[in-house]
């Protein structure tokens, strides 16, 4: 089995698909068609239910969207801002930019309908559980499912769909990749993992020493999708060795701000993905060798 996860980063998801735009490139086949499961969190589900849906979304594609609707998707409104008094008291994001760019370019596909397996990470609030949505159980739209895995908390509301509330699946699993390991039974041919580019700025214990509550607030949500992403990594590069291959790059140019949507910004994540393909082209080879075997 051959499987690709797409970690969840808001924005950031410029460069895993930029990533993918080069894959198919080096192939000349579109990626849904070379791989057996596509698992994402976040902005990496609203990938994979671009790359998955029947009448597929390309790399370069849903790079031109992320380009377009991004500064849409993140417009801090002048009276959201202050409503939310920062996002303290409330979301900092109306999802109304969100679910009008998934309308347009995910339709009224079904999940269910993916031509290639998908897995969506999401947490169930009323239950207070670790949920996938997955194409082959669960009879939800791709927009509802991309919308419950992209709620990240803080920036955007929780999503009822029927009977559940969710919330982004970051808060367990920002790198999916665990899943699609287990979806192989342990023994993928290739998992390809794309990651949306790692944080550089530390917390400086000077500065975090006399944090509480309030000042954790924002920088606790990258904590928490940091770690969990570090720690999927260094278990599956044990248990899978060289049939994990992650593509990854810390950001040295572009912000690690999940919303940061400005032209100069958006560059820099181009830049960035770009760098990362320069410097693991050999790695991006081999998976493209494996991926059409």
């Amino acid at each position: 089995m051959k499987a690709l996860a797409i970690d969840g980063g808001g924005i950031r998801g410029l460069i895993p698909a930029l990533v993918l735009a080069e894959i198919e490139r080096r192939t000349g086949r579109a990626m849904a068609t070379m791989v057996d499961v596509i698992a994402g969190t976040s902005t990496g589900g609203i990938i994979a239910c671009g790359l998955a849906k029947p009448d597929p979304l390309s790399g370069d594609e849903i790079a031109a969207i992320y380009e377009q609707d991004g500064p849409k998707i993140f417009d801090r409104s002048l009276v959201k801002t202050v409503t939310s008094v920062g996002g303290l008291v409330d979301e900092l994001y109306s999802a109304e930019g969100l679910v009008d760019s998934l309308r347009r370019h995910l339709g009224a596909t079904r999940l269910s309908e993916a031509t290639t397996p998908v897995l969506l990470t999401v947490y169930d609030l009323e239950a207070r559980q670790a949920l996938l949505l997955r194409s082959d159980a669960d009879d939800v739209s791709m927009v509802d499912g991309a919308h419950a895995t992209s709620a990240a908390p803080t920036y955007f509301e929780p999503v009822p769909v029927g009977a559940r509330t969710f919330v982004d699946g970051g808060v367990f699993a920002i790198n999916p990749a665990v899943f699609a390991y287990a979806e192989a039974g342990g023994t993928p041919e290739l998992l390809l993992s794309l990651g949306t580019g790692s944080h550089t700025r530390p917390l400086p214990y000077k500065e975090v020493k006399g944090w509480g509550k309030l000042q954790w607030a924002e920088p606790i949500i990258d904590v928490v999708f940091d770690g969990s992403a570090d720690a999927v990594d260094a278990q599956l590069s044990r248990l899978a060795q060289d049939r994990y291959l992650r593509l990854q790059t810390r950001l040295m140019q572009a912000s690690d701000d999940l919303d940061d949507a400005s032209p100069e910004n958006l560059a820099a994540l181009r830049r960035e993905a770009e760098r990362l393909i320069a410097e693991q082209s050999a790695e991006i080879d081999r998976a493209c060798a494996i991926l059409t075997a």
